[in-house]
């Protein structure tokens, strides 16, 4: 029975030192912010085949450094690109998305933006329409 506590003794105190550096901890989650300039990216009409990239700015409003943990799109056809070193306090960073513009017709496509910031998940929106090849 003591080798038992002894045990659980050990491995709370194990968990509980882990956590505390761990920067997805609940503790760090509450100290990290992100903030989108614009949470919906509107290209209005594009050409077959044309520019289909675009720019989401956000800003680092925690007291620990940020970490974008990943970036996840609802189709193929759309195909996020973000920091991989951490964005520290007050500084500010860009995910770009690029937009296949070889399928025509109007588009609504969500980004799924996951990091140690306490109001993760965050949501982008691009939306448009590419006009028929000329």
């Amino acid at each position: 029975m003591y080798h038992c506590r002894l045990f659980l003794t050990i491995l709370i105190l194990t968990m509980l030192v882990t956590c505390k550096d761990n920067p997805g901890s609940i503790s760090n989650r509450k100290k990290v912010s992100i903030k989108f300039e614009n949470n919906t990216y509107d290209f209005g009409e594009l050409y077959f085949g044309g520019n289909g990239t675009c720019e989401f700015v956000f800003k680092n409003e925690g007291k620990e450094p940020l970490i974008l943990l990943n970036v996840r799109t609802t189709c193929g056809c759309t195909v996020p690109e973000w920091p991989d070193k951490p964005v520290k306090e007050g500084e500010t960073g860009i995910i770009r998305v690029s937009y296949d513009t070889y399928r025509v017709g109007a588009f609504t496509k969500a980004i799924t933006v996951y990091s140690n910031a306490a109001n993760s998940p965050v949501r982008l929106f691009i939306k448009g329409r590419v006009k028929p090849k000329e």
